[in-house]
């Protein structure tokens, strides 16, 4: 999953894209509306994290230009501006949540999730192929019963993966979906968590497509 911030403050920006890295979110930091205009044109993203207040070009004015282009991201707005005035604007815009800083980080992260969920039609948090299950709010994985331990990439990676059973992933893909553009990415990364995750499910659980990439099947 690859997130955008738009923040200009750099203790908030710096809290929030160091928790949601540990969650195993790949997230880009902008810190101006600009920025976050070149960042959507390159790049496609999961979810939009969105400061109002920003610089150059402010948090509505991104928001309606983004929904005039037809964009569909959603869109969860962080702001200090708490009137309800300001709340109604922001969600008429196109915005898909709300939250007012100073926020918790745990309703962050649960309002990331219920909006990705939203977006893919899947209401329930938890993923079930076979004998495996994968909780992608607790970030739980139980194999035939049995839990998993996985690190928070190899998470990421077979989060990626589960939530398209049967269509294959490039590994340009899941650089993509796991690493953030100023993270360094080893250039055999995912093969290694590729390989790690083989080993702690079974090697029929994520398949490989010579020439087109890797796979996790509808039916084990």
């Amino acid at each position: 999953m690859r997130l955008l911030l738009a923040e200009d403050d750099q203790m908030i920006g710096e809290s929030v894209q160091r928790g949601l890295r540990l969650d195993g979110y790949a997230v880009d930091w902008v810190r101006d509306g600009i920025a976050a205009d070149n960042a959507i044109a390159d790049h496609d993203y999961d979810l939009v994290l969105l400061d109002l207040g920003l610089p150059r070009k402010d948090g509505i004015r991104f928001l309606e230009d983004l929904r005039h282009r037809k964009n569909k991201v959603p869109v969860l707005v962080l702001t200090a501006r708490d009137a309800v005035s300001d709340r109604v604007r922001g969600l008429d815009a196109g915005a898909d949540d709300y939250l007012v800083k100073p926020f918790d980080f745990e309703e962050l992260s649960a309002r990331i999730r219920a909006l990705i969920r939203r977006q893919s039609g899947r209401p329930e948090p938890e993923v079930l192929i076979g004998d495996l299950r994968v909780n992608l709010a607790s970030r739980e994985v139980f194999l035939a019963d049995s839990a998993v331990s996985l690190s928070a990439r190899e998470f990421s990676l077979l989060r990626a993966l589960v939530e398209q059973p049967g269509v294959p992933m490039s590994r340009a893909q899941l650089e993509e979906s796991i690493y953030g553009w100023d993270e360094e990415v080893e250039s055999n990364a995912v093969e290694v968590y590729i390989h790690s995750l083989r080993r702690k499910l079974g090697a029929e659980w994520i398949r490989n497509l010579r020439g087109v990439g890797y796979l996790v099947p509808r039916k084990p």
